[in-house]
């Protein structure tokens, strides 16, 4: 007679962290909130700031003389041509929601999606 390889409280246990798995991938997807304005920032100093609602096309200047251009469209901003030698910045692809960034290390520039000002009563996913 030969053992089983799967018993019933493992199926149990399967059974409860898919579950789980499903109400945490609900929950983030019913309480993401979209962006209103993306933030260029260069070196940690704020550069310029653009409503995500309006089509825009702006040419960053990054440190060392590096260059980004940020496109803005449909709601939507994204890299479309950047002077780093890997252009990891430019896969990152488009970015909508609110905490979405994208991050060019060596021009040391950050486009980030915020939405509105969060009162006190807000917190993040993570309190500690």
């Amino acid at each position: 007679m030969g053992k089983k390889i799967i018993g019933k409280n493992d199926i149990y246990l399967i059974g409860i962290l898919f579950g789980v798995l499903l109400l945490m991938t609900f929950t983030l997807l019913f309480t993401e909130k979209s962006g209103n304005e993306v933030v260029v920032t260069v070196g940690g100093e704020v550069v310029k700031t653009f409503p995500l609602d309006k089509d825009t096309v702006y040419e960053i200047k990054g440190a060392g003389g590096g260059r980004n251009l940020l496109v803005i469209e449909n709601g939507e901003a994204y890299l479309k041509e950047a002077s780093c030698p890997d252009h990891l910045c430019m896969s990152m692809g488009r970015i909508r929601r609110v905490g979405q960034c994208i991050i060019c290390l060596p021009n040391m520039v950050t486009v980030e999606i915020v939405g509105e000002k969060q009162s006190e009563d807000d917190y993040d996913a993570i309190v500690g």
